[in-house]
């Protein structure tokens, strides 16, 4: 059975505008592993089973994807242990997905080239296609149009899931998103974003990139309180995220914030 790490994302910045023809939106994210990872492992079976987390659809609709697109039965059993937190902001299980896609890829006689990977993972959903690909990507258009970014790696990440909090559905997100004219301004703050971003030399640069459109915590104001040069909701949340110069500011600010949460103190993956 061949296994794999599948990191978590943070949202680095995700600025948000209007809806498209397809129902999606324009988005312009900046998307950045952490070493927070499930481990996914695959191999080859008579039928296709999915075991160690019974919660799981996308590993199971990605491996039946993939047989699909092959041209083969779904013969694989893959199996799921979970370390990020579900319904979380962190892409958790999109990340599942893709990595059981890449290993049972190359279980197949005839292996799928890596555009008709991208197909596949294309068709999961917007983030899929990320975990596809090494280091930390811009996603523009619905998320999927994918550009890679040279960025800073030195610093310390917290994730704090907040006691209480309930992840809301994407769709209710974009939704109150839409409600209030949040599309209103979206090339500005897109241009911003982009000025940022080629003005980004060291970590503490990242400080200039625009919050997020769809959400905001009051979390982010007791991180940076704590030492943050960045801190903000990544995705849709209710995850909140802050970076720290170093793992011994971030373990500091995650003791101080215990009472708060969930938390986990991590680092840029590639």
């Amino acid at each position: 059975m061949s296994s794999a790490e599948a990191h978590a994302k943070i949202n680095l910045a995700l600025v948000v505008g209007p809806q498209r023809a397809d129902g999606r939106h324009e988005v312009t994210t900046v998307l950045q592993r952490v070493e927070l990872a499930d481990r996914v492992s695959v191999e080859p079976a008579a039928f296709l089973e999915v075991t160690g987390f019974p919660d799981d659809t996308l590993v199971t609709r990605a491996l039946t994807a993939l047989a699909a697109e092959a041209g083969v039965e779904p013969g694989f059993a893959a199996r799921i242990e979970k370390r990020i937190p579900v319904a979380a902001g962190l892409g958790g299980g999109s990340s599942d997905a893709a990595a059981a896609l890449n290993l049972a890829n190359a279980e197949l006689a005839a292996p799928l080239d890596a555009a008709q990977l991208r197909a596949v993972a294309a068709s999961l959903g917007s983030d899929v296609p990320f975990f596809l690909e090494p280091g930390p990507q811009l996603g523009e258009g619905d998320g999927r149009d994918l550009a890679p970014l040279e960025l800073p790696q030195d610093y310390a990440v917290v994730l704090l899931f907040p006691h209480g909090a309930e992840k809301r559905s994407t769709a209710d997100v974009y939704a109150a998103f839409d409600r209030r004219g949040g599309e209103g301004g979206y090339e500005e703050r897109r241009h911003a974003l982009l000025e940022a971003l080629r003005r980004t030399e060291g970590s503490r640069d990242l400080a200039a990139l625009p919050p997020n459109d769809l959400a905001s915590s009051p979390h982010a104001e007791e991180l940076r309180a704590l030492g943050a040069f960045r801190a903000d909701v990544t995705g849709a949340g209710p995850v909140v995220y802050g970076l720290f110069a170093n793992r011994a500011e971030a373990e500091f600010a995650a003791e101080a914030l215990r009472p708060r949460g969930a938390l986990w103190v991590t680092v840029p993956a590639w």
